[in-house]
């Protein structure tokens, strides 16, 4: 195809956004909310499907100590944690040292929460002779003194895989409903379009145009729909993912989790987001042409 040609389909395609208005809008609107709800689901189970794997893998119990707890108890309830069945060992982690691990994973911005204003816990990282022992041993740190709170994967594991498949059932599900329904009016603006320029069509094939170079302005019509469908839901989810990022570092971290690093995590979910909405606009134009293109 020459370069002539090709300035030629792609002007006429934006011509025919223009031209179509608020049809146009519609269908960048059905793609908008389409890949909305579509990134919202695959950022969501990405990230269970990340602590699901994390916390299947650790095999350690911590111990939160509680806020307040003089040296000497602490060394006490380390006694204590030592003197429990199937312990191997039991190590010290301190709030300041907890801190520095959410500023590793989080950026520089958490050092404000150093000194007095550190809202992180003392931790006890239990390791037991077995993995399958954690649940017995965490069982009885609870029941210890100056013990906030004691956790293992076991627990956050079956609560997240059982999260993750209801997420999984409702979305999937949406997500599908709106995907035809995205393709649905990105079609029905195509078949204005052909319909409206009928006689220009018919005019073309008479005087010897093959049904490609008929098809190639409808095609990038779609095309542009989807890919205009798909700049909101980018905007949307780099600031919203990267804010919840944030907002549970210290929680997360706490418990010796994270969520999926944004940088990385959100360009392969940008790119996925903008090759669905150019092919939800494509197939819908497929599916128009089919029908109307037949003389």
């Amino acid at each position: 195809m020459r370069l002539f040609t090709v300035k030629r389909h792609i002007k006429d395609s934006f011509r025919s956004l223009k031209r179509n208005g608020w049809m146009s809008v519609a269908s960048v609107s059905a793609v908008t909310v389409t890949l909305l709800l579509l990134g919202i689901f695959l950022a969501l189970v990405l990230n269970v499907n990340k602590l699901s794997s994390e916390i299947e893998n650790d095999v350690h119990v911590r111990v939160l100590i509680d806020r307040g707890t003089t040296k000497s108890q602490k060394q006490h309830l380390k006694t204590e944690l030592k003197e429990l069945k199937d312990v191997a060992t039991v190590q010290y982690s301190s709030k300041t040292n907890e801190l520095k691990k959410v500023v590793g994973h989080y950026g520089s911005s958490f050092q404000m929460f150093s000194g007095d204003d550190n809202p992180l816990n003392d931790v006890f990282i239990v390791s037991t002779t077995e993995p399958e022992k954690t649940i017995t041993v965490t069982q009885q740190a609870r029941k210890l003194k100056y013990v906030t709170i004691a956790s293992y994967g076991g627990t956050q594991a079956k609560q997240l895989f059982k999260v993750m498949h209801t997420i999984r059932q409702w979305a999937t599900g949406f997500t599908i409903l709106l995907l035809f329904v995205a393709v649905f009016l990105i079609s029905n603006t195509i078949r204005i379009t052909i319909l409206s320029r009928r006689d220009e069509i018919g005019i073309m094939r008479l005087v010897g145009a093959t049904n490609a170079y008929i098809r190639w302005p409808f095609f990038l019509e779609g095309a542009w729909t989807g890919l205009l469908g798909s700049i909101l839901p980018i905007i949307a989810l780099d600031f919203g993912y990267s804010w919840l990022y944030r907002i549970t570092a210290v929680q997360l971290t706490s418990f010796g989790y994270s969520l999926a690093e944004p940088r990385y995590f959100l360009f392969v979910l940008n790119l996925l987001m903008i090759i669905v909405g150019v092919l939800i606009g494509a197939v819908g134009a497929l599916i128009s042409m089919r029908r109307f293109l037949k003389v």
